[in-house]
């Protein structure tokens, strides 16, 4: 039910659109470098997909073949971050979300922003967000489904097996639920509950070091 933000209009993006709408949110806005297209109506993901797989078009043609009345319309330039959303996902390249932006975000209602590409927000930005109390999920925790994924296929192709779509995803569903959970775990721990950055930081550290000391490298 809520309103959903995504820039970008890659893998990432895309398969993002497709959650959020398999998740019964509303996506109004994806984008490109050149500008982003806003459709009220939802992003008709079929039809993005023809343009940016299929077509090889800039997202300015999504607008031009959903045609005038049909509540698309394409922005030139600007930032996508203008459009009020209760969900922001930055989908996109790094340092795409400024100061600037989060602040219009949280002047318009956002209440949680989920990075889903490497460091999209700004320091600046994420202060922003903390100091608002906006739920904030950090890059290497909540974009760490790809990484994910390819050490499962390297699991799958050391075993010799052959997973369907739908057991990669549900396994792939219960590492991310433990990353979450081990980050909002070790952020309690740490007298930051609720702080993910916090949480994904001191959690990604401690594995680490905990493997170089199991290794004897330290």
């Amino acid at each position: 039910g809520k309103k959903v933000v995504v820039s970008g209009s890659g893998n990432v993006a895309i398969f993002a659109i497709e959650k959020v709408q398999q998740f019964g949110g509303t996506v109004v806005a994806c984008s490109d470098s050149a500008g982003y297209v806003v459709d009220e109506n939802g992003i008709d993901l079929a039809l993005l997909r023809e343009v940016k797989e299929i077509r090889r078009e800039r997202v300015s043609e999504y607008a031009r073949l959903k045609g005038e009345g049909s509540g698309a319309h394409y922005i030139e330039g600007g930032s996508i971050w203008d459009v009020a959303c209760d969900i922001a996902l930055p989908c996109a390249t790094q340092n795409e979300l400024t100061a600037k932006d989060a602040k219009t975000l949280i002047e318009n209602g956002v209440i949680a922003v989920g990075e889903g590409a490497n460091m999209p927000s700004t320091p600046e930005a994420v202060h922003l967000f903390q100091a608002a109390n906006i739920l904030f999920a950090p890059g290497k925790a909540a974009n760490a489904g790809g990484v994910s994924t390819s050490a499962l296929e390297m699991q799958q192709n050391a075993s010799r097996d052959s997973w369907s779509f739908e057991q990669t995803e549900e396994r792939l569903a219960k590492i991310m639920r433990g990353i979450h959970d081990n980050c909002a775990e070790t952020a309690e721990l740490y007298s930051s509950p609720g702080n993910y950055v916090v949480g994904a930081n001191i959690a990604g550290f401690v594995r680490v070091a905990e493997a170089m000391r199991s290794l004897g490298v330290i």
